[in-house]
């Protein structure tokens, strides 16, 4: 694969609490510049981003539950019902990391499904953080996500303690099939990293790097 065709592959990101509006605005003119498959955002920018990107084939891609998940399942469904009602194209959910984690896996699967349903024909990504899971942990929720329709599994919010590894890409592919996409994020740096990630399983990559200008 040419170092140009990783561009599909990339969800450009901007989610820092302190991005101004001509910093998205640049995120936006960049994604357009070089075909990137999204851009991705905080939910208070969608809107924005949307009126900027018009009818390009850049998607728009809001979070939910953004960062850590523990949002109740009423909040993550409003955030998902607004997002779609501002433009957004894809949402990137948050599980409760902590109902996984105690073992309430009824819980975890409702609060996807309630997000999933909430998005309608969007296309749902539901971020497993998996710098804190176990591995039967990482096994466990990726067949909830399977099992509640979601279209990817993404590995990270990036603002974990650690991001994506060549070792849960596997995994997760081994787990799920070929049924579900799986989105890298985290850590991805260079080009060099994008096509790892792609060569293990990964279908999307999140990143704040343009990984094609090499910046």
């Amino acid at each position: 694969m040419k170092k140009e065709n990783i561009a599909q592959f990339i969800d450009y990101t901007l989610l820092r609490p302190d991005a101004t509006k001509k910093e998205i605005k640049k995120l936006c003119k960049d994604a357009l510049a070089y075909n990137f498959s999204s851009v991705c955002v905080n939910p208070c920018h969608v809107n924005y981003c949307k009126k900027l990107l018009g009818k390009n084939n850049v998607k728009v891609c809001s979070v939910i539950g953004f960062p850590f998940g523990a949002s109740t399942t009423e909040i993550k469904v409003c955030e998902a019902l607004d997002a779609v009602k501002n433009g957004a194209d894809e949402l990137d959910m948050v599980i409760n990391i902590g109902a996984l984690k105690s073992g309430d896996m009824r819980f975890v699967l409702n609060d996807i499904k309630a997000v999933r349903k909430a998005a309608g024909s969007r296309v749902l990504k539901v971020i497993i953080e998996t710098c804190y899971l176990t591995k039967k942990e990482k096994i466990t929720v990726a067949k909830l996500i399977k099992r509640a329709k979601a279209d990817f599994i993404k590995t990270s919010t990036g603002f974990g303690p650690s991001g994506a590894n060549l070792g849960d890409i596997k995994l997760i592919r081994k787990t799920i099939g070929s049924d579900i996409g799986i989105k890298a994020a985290g850590g991805i740096r260079t080009s060099f990293d994008a096509l790892k990630f792609i060569n293990a399983g990964a279908t999307r990559l999140g990143t704040s790097r343009n990984l094609v200008k090499g910046s």
